[in-house]
């Protein structure tokens, strides 16, 4: 024994004079991390010219220094040597267990230190030897990573996820992703986050509905992380929607409640991705999701983005019987729906809305409708004389305490000032080029005199004067003369200073007689002093600083914008002819879809991107993709004549389609366009469906041994998708 020890001891001193590259391991171990050849002498006393240190194959990352540790240390003692040995057979010397454990209590000392670093180096010395350390360890070096908020590190835990995700899916715990999941969220990070989320979404979990709601609040604050959060979404939906028809009992652990909803559609608003928001409304119906006030908010603005008035209409018959205590927060409801009328050029229906504001919302209207809110209230989402039509559940009283998002206020024609709705100066300026340009000018006047009466304007009681004001500063002199007249006719004449007003103007533009005219009515209604002349000359710089005061010029610019605006402004018709599309897509009834997008094309109408999403999406429902082929040059003709602008909603509306119906020059050529213009794409779901419908297509057959030209090009465009979306 004591001729053992001493070999030992010789051998250690040899080891400890030796220079090493990796000093951190021989403190914590007395090991040394060399290369065998450096080690003659010891080979020379084994007798073994091979060396007697076996080594481990490493992988560690490219971060840490290339060591080799001393997996095992095996003497066989020279025959000289064996002389002095008390037994014959070979002795080992087993430092195996004794490494393990010490690497071991490395990486526990840095995790419990929180020292990244020195874990990381650690887990990578103790992997490239023995594999993946012990379950919880592994999981708690990726919070360790996640709780780091460092861009570096981060990358370092997605990738080491991933890796064993491919290796060893079951040694990740659930809550592990999602603490991942929502580090990347805050870091700014969505397709990193999104990534983790499906991983999870693979295995069938989803995040408790207050992480995920957490991790979906940070990542829609970008316009990626909002179409990867939409993307997401979808397919948490579909995964319900499967598990809910299979009744199996932990459904209800997948469905997604209102507030994660809420979070997306408030930001398909802001960044305007109408076609995605309209999706998600339909999904809220089809999950049995309750809409609550904030969520019929948004869904408003969702709904006249996509010039959808029918669906708004029957919101409104619901909104106009909720109380008092709720009518600021449905401001921006109003708002959307009189911007939608003004878009289909219905005057008569944006006035009918502001006379039913004026009129609805007080105390004897509510208690008529008491009752009626405390029954489930549904609407349609297409028409509700479909039979198939979706039916979306709404609690127009109902609104989360803990809201975590603050709605942006996106009014322009409305605001609620005083405990009332009142119509902003740019809601009254199109409500008179509106009438203005019917010849309607009797209307307006019953309508101002409505709204003044109901201080319903941010003008209150100086309405009339501003608007005609306004008019005369616009040279709408005849205009401004006949409301005028019709108030005139009312028993309320206005002051004498408006008429002084108009009459100066008169003046101004050499019109005397008319000036005249109007002298001779002030004098008839008793507005004309006698120590006044009949030209009113002593009153013309009055005249110019009342026509400048600070209301009347707000509302003359307002006015001067909505004609600067109209030239820009998509033709009316365009909304007529796509809420018809819609819905005989939402029908089923695609022949009469197409006469009407036919019928469109013969008027010189423009169509939009939701004329091109709505037709998709009928001809989708019907399997009919090879139409969509036929659609998509319509489409890319009108974008070449600059008539239509492509959005990342339509592109990704081909692309899906295109890949069901398996035209895959078509995809390619989709991909080419948002290459061109520089667009994101979500590759996981473009993948996620090739390899739901043709996962094994052309996975054996080689360019060689294709049998004609066009199997031979087909087989070239799938080969350039997969490679695109990384699949082998």
């Amino acid at each position: 024994m004591w001729k053992h020890l001493g070999i030992f001891l010789f051998l250690s001193k040899t080891f400890d004079d030796r220079p090493s590259a990796a000093a951190r391991l021989r403190d914590a171990t007395g090991l040394l991390r060399e290369e065998p050849a450096s080690y003659p002498l010891i080979d020379q006393l084994s007798g073994d010219s091979t060396g007697f240190l076996h080594t481990a194959t490493a992988t560690a990352a490219a971060s840490s220094p290339p060591v080799t540790v001393r997996a095992r240390f095996s003497l066989k003692l020279s025959p000289f040597l064996q002389k002095f040995s008390t037994s014959g057979n070979s002795e080992k010397l087993s430092w195996e267990r004794s490494t393990k454990d010490i690497l071991l209590g490395k990486l526990k000392f840095a995790l419990r230190s929180h020292q990244v670093h020195e874990a990381w180096e650690s887990f990578q010395d103790f992997r490239s030897l023995y594999g993946y350390p012990e379950v919880h360890l592994l999981n708690q070096l990726i919070v360790q990573l996640s709780y780091s908020s460092n861009h570096v590190w981060m990358r370092k835990a997605c990738d080491l996820v991933l890796q064993i995700v491919r290796e060893k899916s079951g040694l990740l715990h659930d809550d592990t992703l999602t603490k991942l999941a929502l580090s990347l969220a805050r870091l700014q990070m969505p397709s990193p986050a999104s990534v983790i989320l499906r991983l999870m979404l693979d295995k069938g979990c989803v995040p408790s509905m207050h992480l995920l709601s957490l991790v979906v609040f940070h990542i829609v604050k970008s316009e990626i992380g909002t179409h990867l959060s939409s993307n997401y979404l979808f397919q948490v939906c579909d995964l319900y929607n499967c598990l809910n028809d299979k009744k199996v009992h932990h459904a209800v652990t997948v469905k997604l409640d209102t507030l994660v909803f809420n979070l997306v559609l408030d930001a398909c608003v802001k960044f305007k991705l109408s076609l995605k928001g309209l999706r998600l409304i339909e999904l809220m119906s089809l999950t049995g999701t309750v809409a609550d006030a904030h969520s019929i908010v948004i869904i408003s603005q969702i709904l006249e983005m996509n010039g959808l008035r029918d669906e708004m209409q029957e919101l409104k018959d619901h909104i106009d019987r909720v109380s008092a205590a709720y009518v600021c927060h449905y401001c921006q409801f109003y708002d959307s729906l009189l911007r939608l009328h003004f878009k289909f050029n219905d005057i008569d229906a944006a006035a009918k809305l502001v006379l039913d504001m004026t009129s609805s919302h007080n105390c004897n209207v509510k208690k008529e409708y008491g009752k009626h809110l405390q029954n489930p209230c549904f609407i349609s989402i297409g028409s509700p004389n479909l039979r198939s039509a979706l039916k979306i559940h709404i609690e127009p009283e109902q609104m989360c305490k803990d809201f975590v998002l603050k709605v942006e206020s996106r009014q322009v024609l409305i605001f609620y000032r005083g405990g009332k709705l009142v119509l902003s100066n740019r809601a009254l300026a199109k409500f008179i080029s509106g009438y203005k340009k019917d010849g309607r000018i009797g209307e307006l006047s019953k309508l101002l005199l409505t709204i003044q009466g109901e201080l319903c304007s941010v003008a209150g009681s100086s309405l009339c004067f501003d608007v005609i004001s306004s008019c005369i500063q616009l040279g709408w002199l005849e205009c401004a003369h006949d409301i005028l007249d019709d108030i005139e006719v009312t028993g309320s004449p206005m002051g004498q200073d408006m008429y002084l007003l108009l009459v100066s103007a008169y003046q101004k533009r050499g019109l005397q007689r008319e000036a005249k005219a109007l002298l001779k009515q002030m004098k008839k209604v008793g507005l004309l002093n006698t120590g006044l002349s009949d030209d009113a000359t002593g009153k013309h710089n009055l005249c110019e600083k009342t026509l400048n005061s600070p209301g009347k010029a707000d509302l003359a610019i307002a006015l001067a914008q909505i004609l600067e605006d109209e030239d820009q402004t998509i033709f009316p018709l365009v909304y007529n002819f796509n809420s018809s599309i819609f819905f005989f897509c939402k029908a089923r009834m695609i022949e009469d879809a197409l006469k009407a997008y036919r019928r469109m094309l013969s008027m010189n109408v423009q169509p939009t991107s939701q004329t091109f999403s709505f037709l998709m999406r009928g001809y989708s429902s019907l399997g009919m993709y090879r139409e969509i082929t036929i659609l998509w040059r319509d489409i890319k003709r009108f974008m070449k004549s600059d008539n239509l602008v492509g959005n990342r909603d339509l592109y990704e509306l081909l692309l899906l389609n295109f890949l069901r119906g398996g035209y895959f020059e078509r995809v390619m050529e989709v991909i080419s366009h948002m290459r061109d213009h520089n667009m994101y794409a979500d590759k996981w779901i473009y993948k996620i469906e090739f390899l739901r419908l043709h996962k094994n297509l052309y996975r054996s057959l080689k360019a060689s041994n294709t049998r004609t030209e066009a199997q031979s090009k087909r087989l070239e465009h799938v080969q350039e998708f997969r490679k695109w979306v990384g699949i082998d």
